[in-house]
């Protein structure tokens, strides 16, 4: 290739890059806000982020066809391809964040204004942490090339099921202590099911994050894990 065309392509895997990592931070912000939305019964910034899940959607089909373009214009090789059909799907569990997001965000408005138990409080606070943290940290492991921090992400999905599951039955006993508990903890354990899922789309995009920098798929070195949807 010319000095040119090396310019040029160099300038498409950065802007590929850049959008991913935009994608990236506006799925971490709906799913902040829905969660604190969520937990302040605040139905204006429940309205709010339903709206802003068009624009990661946007986003999505942006770099879906930009990478497309520069597939076809460049048939890039090794490295370079992988990088592409790597942003791909990132961008695919990106958008699948936002969507649990804004999941959240209706519960919200349909939830009305009551007072959790502190309990409750608590466990989806620190679920919401932890799974907010493995976002960060996968985003930064991409923008990085840090295939250590990646696999970081992956060790510690475990740690996220395991809060998830307490908080489960927290809210299971609520529901069989007072009937009338059952339509608002059933609510809150689709919330808390949305951002445990958000836990494994972070785990999804460490093992493509690995697969980019390593050519090897993430099943060879870490067994088989479920698709997450």
């Amino acid at each position: 290739m010319t000095d040119h065309t090396v310019t040029s392509f160099d300038q498409d895997m950065r802007l590929i890059t850049r959008m991913v990592t935009e994608m990236g931070g506006h799925a971490e912000s709906i799913v902040a806000q829905a969660v604190a939305a969520l937990m302040r019964g605040d139905k204006a910034i429940a309205d709010s982020i339903i709206a802003q899940d068009l624009v990661l959607d946007n986003l999505q089909h942006e770099l879906d066809e930009h990478a497309f373009v520069v597939i076809a214009r460049r048939q890039p090789m090794a490295v370079d391809l992988r990088e592409i059909i790597g942003a791909l799907r990132m961008a695919g569990d990106l958008e699948r964040v936002g969507d649990m997001g804004k999941s959240i965000a209706k519960r919200t408005k349909e939830i009305g204004d009551v007072i959790f138990p502190k309990k409750v409080l608590h466990g989806l606070d620190h679920l919401n942490r932890l799974a907010l943290e493995q976002l960060k940290n996968v985003l930064d492991a991409y923008v990085h090339k840090d295939v250590e921090k990646a696999r970081e992400v992956i060790a510690r999905d475990d740690e996220i099921d395991q809060v998830y599951t307490s908080l489960f039955r927290e809210l299971l006993t609520y529901m069989m202590e007072d009937p009338r508990n059952i339509t608002l903890c059933t609510h809150l354990l689709f919330c808390a099911k949305n951002i445990e899922r958000i836990g494994d789309h972070a785990t999804n995009l460490a093992e493509t994050i690995e697969y980019i920098i390593t050519g090897k798929s993430a099943l060879s070195t870490h067994g088989t894990r479920p698709v997450h949807a």
